[in-house]
């Protein structure tokens, strides 16, 4: 669903690319039972180090997307594993009310529309895929999940993109990523943008990427 996108990204940064697709999704190992609430914990503490031992990724700037996102701020905030920065589209810190009737009418397309079919062509198990994520997410004891203590452990450079017409989160989320983290922050808003910049605004989404990565600040160059 990324397209070339992380292609273009590696281009852009001179930085070779791993991009895989989590539990779950895309022709990844398929989920046997439900999302736990701690199911993005699991993601950040077990699986991704997993991948970084297996294949020996020590240099890392971690870039993730919505879930993704908030994967990469725990990882990172927990303190065990080097991260050299993070690249940030829409994350979540803590449930919002947006956020839930957002997923609540995607529940209701996808019971009266062919939506979870059309996934086919991204995921092996669709069905699987989207209602594992739209379960938990509307499940209420999902409602406290919150991450804001590994925000306040990340010390790397953080750069957080954000569409102005995001319907699954508000700017309340880059402010609790801005007031948590201790490295250089930077945060950009794209106007005419959805909850996926990569996708809505990628000429944007790239350049601010591309400019981010080359600012001496960082160190990444």
């Amino acid at each position: 669903m990324w397209r070339d996108f992380p292609d273009r990204v590696a281009v852009a940064t001179g930085a070779p690319a791993l991009v895989y697709s989590r539990h779950g999704y895309g022709k990844s190992d398929r989920l046997e039972g439900d999302r736990a609430v701690d199911y993005m914990h699991a993601e950040a503490l077990t699986v991704l180090p997993e991948l970084r031992a297996a294949l020996d990724l020590e240099n890392v700037v971690l870039f993730g997307h919505s879930d993704g996102a908030s994967i990469a701020l725990i990882h990172a905030g927990a303190g065990q594993w080097p991260v050299r920065g993070l690249i940030l589209e829409a994350p979540h810190v803590f449930v919002e009310d947006i956020t839930v009737a957002s997923i609540a009418a995607m529940k209701r397309a996808a019971e009266t529309t062919d939506l979870v079919a059309r996934l086919a062509r991204y995921h092996d198990d669709p069905a699987r895929a989207f209602w594992g994520w739209n379960k938990i997410w509307l499940d209420p004891a999902f409602r406290t999940w919150n991450i804001a203590d590994y925000v306040s452990g990340v010390r790397c450079p953080v750069l957080a993109i954000q569409g102005a017409d995001d319907k699954y989160g508000t700017l309340a989320q880059l402010a609790a990523v801005a007031q948590g983290v201790a490295g250089p922050y930077e945060q950009v808003v794209l106007a005419d943008c959805g909850h996926s910049p990569h996708r809505d605004q990628p000429a944007l989404a790239l350049a601010t990427i591309a400019r981010w990565w080359h600012n001496p600040i960082n160190k990444f160059v």
